[in-house]
């Protein structure tokens, strides 16, 4: 069937093809008398008959053996063009029904494929979970155990609520501290699919600035459940324009060190072949030390090797998503690359991503911050808490991450940096401003503890791409 690969039916069947075939001369003798039709003698095979129908008495007549002195006028030549025809169109019937064939199981076998390929991660970890989920590192819990750790989802124990469900605080028997994100049951079929993906996500991966999934509840729970590591202090957007926002209280080389933080765990999940499809502020925690845990892996999706780009539905959160993957459906590492361009704007600002209440040109904080930049008017986007106009230092490095967010914000993907590169800027940039930083005190205020930040030293970051390890366990 290798014919017909590559559109190679298609093209002959437009442009006609030629058949050949060999006509005895005896026959040929017969299709010129009149009356005549060529046949075969079923008894002897090699014997040529000549029928003709002519007669008056139908009943009478008969066929006669061919010989070379028939030559009785008539239009032979209508009825070679009749038998050439038929031929061509039996041929034709032959090539289109085996066309039809190979295109039907050809369609059939692709429909499959893509089946298969959009449900293999869901069918091998259903049926993991089925088994306690030993084999993906995660533990199975049970309705009644996550009920009971968050007092029966008592709204006093609302952390947020997000797109596919309403994060509660929770407290295991063993004594962790759980945020338990009860998903929505509205649509079971898509909710199913975010439960899986985040499953499959986490349960592999394992890094310092990934949050950690402990557990999850069965697919066949009255409801669907998933158990986190909780992170007590927030996310950088309620810190940056939220209900915990203050001035002042993130101090440039706080937001200096998230966005260096949270660049190493993109750069980890790209190395991974993972793009995460919703990096903002909102899925950014922080720890009691202002150390990022990036979060919520229910849009991410696992990249095929040596693929340019996923052809997927645009998904992700207005004002942060890619204008080139939203134009053309085409997912690329470079999606999260744009928005993570978005998250450095923010962190300059304290600015959100997107503010109906701002000029209309200005809704949109990409677009803003573009204008700004390039109309060399960087300083009007500034949080002015931050000291850009008094400490030089702190200028230098907030200009250095304005041009990089330049870069990554580009409409075309092929114009942004890669995330391993946007990494090593950012610490290029950390590093020239730790060089002559001061001991810092920053009297932030929160639940607990009044925190103070003296020669600020970031936690080890990312490993090296080719030390990539992935874990079975939470």
């Amino acid at each position: 069937m290798d014919y017909f690969e590559g559109g190679k039916l298609k093209r002959v069947l437009n442009e006609g093809f030629e058949v050949k075939y060999n006509v005895n001369e005896e026959c040929l003798r017969c299709l010129g008398s009149e009356g005549g039709d060529c046949l075969i003698d079923s008894i002897d095979k090699h014997v040529e008959l000549c029928y003709h129908d002519d007669l008056t008495d139908a009943s009478i007549a008969s066929p006669t053996v061919l010989s070379s002195d028939d030559k009785t006028p008539w239009n032979w030549k209508k009825k070679l063009v009749i038998g050439v025809v038929s031929s061509v169109l039996g041929s034709f019937a032959v090539v289109n029904a085996i066309y039809i064939f190979y295109r039907h199981r050809k369609n059939k076998s692709f429909a499959n494929s893509n089946v298969n390929s959009r449900s293999f991660a869901s069918d091998f970890f259903s049926k993991d979970l089925e088994r306690g989920s030993q084999n993906i590192g995660v533990q199975h819990f049970t309705y009644s155990e996550l009920e009971e750790a968050t007092n029966y989802f008592d709204p006093s124990k609302g952390l947020g609520k997000g797109g596919f469900g309403t994060v509660y605080f929770g407290k295991l028997h063993d004594g962790r501290s759980v945020a338990v994100k009860r998903l929505y049951m509205k649509n079971y079929k898509r909710v199913l699919e975010q439960f899986m993906n985040e499953v499959h996500i986490l349960a592999r991966l394992v890094h310092r600035n990934l949050v950690s999934l402990y557990g999850c509840t069965s697919r066949h729970s009255r409801v669907l459940i998933l158990a986190y590591e909780y992170v007590s202090n927030g996310t950088v957007a309620d810190h940056l324009n939220g209900n915990q926002a203050k001035h002042g209280k993130l101090s440039w080389h706080i937001r200096m060190n998230i966005a260096v933080e949270t660049a190493s765990a993109l750069k980890y999940l790209h190395v991974s072949d993972i793009i995460h499809r919703d990096i903002k502020t909102n899925n950014i925690l922080l720890d009691t030390h202002f150390h990022v845990k990036v979060a919520d892996f229910g849009l991410s999706r696992l990249f095929p090797i040596d693929h340019s780009h996923v052809s997927t539905a645009p998904q992700g959160t207005p004002g942060y998503l890619d204008p080139e993957y939203y134009a053309h459906s085409h997912l690329t590492h470079k999606s999260d690359v744009y928005s993570f361009g978005v998250v450095m704007i923010e962190l300059i600002s304290s600015l959100p991503a997107v503010d109906m209440t701002r000029p209309r040109d200005d809704i949109n904080l990409s677009t803003m911050a573009m204008n700004k930049i390039q109309n060399q008017a960087l300083h009007e986007l500034v949080d002015p808490s931050l000291g850009f106009d008094t400490d030089l230092k702190v200028n230098e490095m907030i200009n250095a991450v304005a041009e990089l967010a330049f870069r990554c914000l580009q409409i075309s993907k092929d114009m942004r940096p890669r995330m391993d590169e946007v990494f090593k800027t950012l610490q290029d940039i950390q590093g020239a401003g730790a060089n002559e930083s001061q001991c810092e005190a920053a009297n932030i205020s929160n639940s607990h503890d009044d925190i103070v930040l003296c020669n600020y030293d970031p936690r080890p970051l990312s490993p090296d791409p080719n030390d990539v390890k992935y874990s079975t366990k939470c």
